[in-house]
């Protein structure tokens, strides 16, 4: 089956005080999303999409995508390398964008963007996270059941597995039944206190094993439609004049499903996911890529 990992890797990393996407943490300089891109295929993933900033195509080109385009899918098929510019362009002409905003318009906005490249099943990740290849595998096969319309699927992770020592950390704490998403609420800071014990400022102490969304999701291409009408409703009635409004994706999850119009099966990762959120988090993450690498889960080069 044809299937499409989009990879929103617009972002500049603020917190981690670089662009953490392209910093190399694997043995012979590998950034996260090569390993990413290096599980998908493996695991069935036949197109890559890069949703990307503008003007950094031959960046993308140069460190990865080139490289990813001589790359044959597990079908026999040359894998597809395509890039999405999340920009203002596409913005309806109701709107007008705030001279002052610098800032495209969050993660919905970025997935819209890949629409005009993405007509098969597809997965959407976070450039800077890596999420192990037990994922892959899970979300590619659920992706092979998956109705046309209304059904969905996402990877969930325990929230232990996900804070960072550093500083606070943004999670989307899920309530989860009998293996369907019912609800997903962002919780913006989320820290590990010197006790152990994980709290948001606003929700208090959680539990460890609390269920967490990373942005690692999966739709079909009926997707589009609902995103782009949730998409035109944020700017008519939410955006207005405010230079830092974003329409997230969590949001439109949710959403549907309070209307009973998606179903998201949720799938339970065997792998640890890793990130790096502060640049402090580098050196663990680099560590952890060696070990993969010296226990034979990843090759001495992924670049080959």
């Amino acid at each position: 089956m044809k299937a499409a990992l989009v990879i929103m890797a617009a972002g500049l990393g603020s917190r981690y005080g670089g662009n953490k996407q392209v910093d190399g943490v694997g043995p012979n300089g590998e950034i996260l999303m090569e390993y990413s891109i290096f599980d998908a295929i493996r695991a069935g993933f036949t197109k890559i999409v890069f949703i990307i900033k503008p003007g950094m195509e031959e960046m993308m080109r140069r460190i990865c995508g080139d490289y990813v385009a001589c790359r044959t899918a597990r079908d026999g098929s040359k894998v597809e390398v395509c890039y999405a510019v999340q920009d203002f362009s596409g913005v309806p002409d109701f709107y007008k964008v705030p001279p002052q905003r610098e800032k495209p318009f969050g993660t919905g906005h970025a997935v819209l963007c890949a629409r005009p490249y993405v007509k098969e099943p597809f997965c959407v990740i976070n450039a800077d996270d890596y999420y192990g290849v037990d994922a892959y595998r899970r979300i590619y096969e659920e992706l092979l059941r998956l109705p046309e319309q209304g059904g969905a699927a996402m990877v969930g992770y325990l929230l232990e597995n996900t804070v960072s020592e550093r500083g606070t950390v943004s999670r989307g704490i899920c309530r989860v039944e009998n293996g369907h998403l019912l609800g997903v609420k962002e919780a913006l800071k989320i820290r590990l206190d010197p006790d152990g014990n994980i709290a948001d400022e606003t929700e208090g102490v959680l539990p460890a094993a609390t269920e967490v969304s990373m942005n690692f999701w999966g739709f079909e291409p009926s997707f589009f439609e609902e995103l782009e009408k949730f998409f035109y409703d944020f700017l008519r009635y939410e955006a207005g004049d405010n230079i830092k409004a974003e329409c997230m994706l969590p949001s439109l999850v949710g959403k549907l499903i309070d209307e009973g119009k998606l179903e998201v099966s949720v799938l339970r990762s065997a792998d640890r996911w890793f990130g790096m959120t502060y640049h402090e988090d580098r050196q663990a993450v680099a560590q952890e890529r060696q070990r993969l690498h010296d226990s034979g889960v990843y090759p001495g080069t992924l670049r080959n």
